[in-house]
């Protein structure tokens, strides 16, 4: 980890936050605590079970959130981007992390202390609004997670991850067909819910098919419609 001076007015995705509704004088607030740094890829911004002592914001890079079970294996909750916030729910209910923060690429971020994150959404409506709002679509990607899990077959959800993937890192150019995010087939398994070796498997038969094509560590979505019409399959 390093120090570095990022400055809110001049930051790009303040627009794509919840600090984008924070009067200036708040602003100039976050501002004068903030701490900013940039993380290696691999590096941890933070660790599950602690206790959250303020929120971060992704400035630069992408990083994952992963809850480690009692055989050491992980499982990749979700992902964050810039202008996503990390820690926030934990101190919202005053409970421990859930989850540790991995980078997956080299990345900036800024810290904002929980005294000053809890006086803006005490102070700023508009601010507890994107909050709750932030919460309330986390709750129903983890609804969907459950009944995909419980409904789909490893094949499906594959090909349900694939187009979610595609969707969260292509979102400012969709004709793109390339899935601009490296992640190990570990990490892909993670995701889906499976063993390393199945994804593996069901890569070779979905390039097979025509469905993808691996370049490289990357993967192109060569047939959108029929891996939407994979991944929807159990959908009653």
């Amino acid at each position: 980890m390093q120090k570095i001076e990022l400055v809110c007015q001049d930051c790009m995705v303040l627009r794509v936050s919840f600090l984008e509704h924070c009067t200036p004088e708040q602003l100039e607030r976050v501002a004068k605590v903030k701490s900013c740094s940039s993380h290696k890829k691999g590096e941890h911004l933070f660790f599950e079970d602690n206790n959250p002592m303020g929120i971060h914001c992704i400035n630069k890079g992408v990083v994952k959130l992963v809850k480690t079970n009692n055989d050491g294996k992980e499982q990749i909750l979700r992902f964050a981007k810039p202008g996503d916030f990390l820690g926030y729910r934990a101190l919202i209910a005053d409970e421990p992390l859930v989850a540790s923060a991995i980078c997956l690429e080299d990345t900036q971020c800024c810290f904002i202390p929980q005294r000053i994150f809890l006086e803006l959404i005490d102070e700023n409506p508009l601010i507890a609004k994107d909050i709750l709002k932030s919460l309330s679509h986390e709750l129903g990607v983890v609804e969907e997670r459950v009944q995909s899990l419980a409904q789909k077959s490893v094949r499906e959800r594959l090909a349900e991850t694939l187009l979610f993937l595609h969707t969260t890192f292509n979102h400012d150019n969709k004709e793109d067909t390339v899935i601009h995010i490296t992640l190990p087939r570990e990490d892909i398994a993670n995701i889906v819910g499976t063993a390393t070796e199945t994804v593996i498997r069901l890569l070779s038969e979905f390039k097979t098919d025509r469905l993808i094509e691996l370049e490289g560590k990357k993967i192109r979505l060569l047939n959108k419609e029929k891996l939407e019409k994979i991944s929807h399959a159990s959908v009653n």
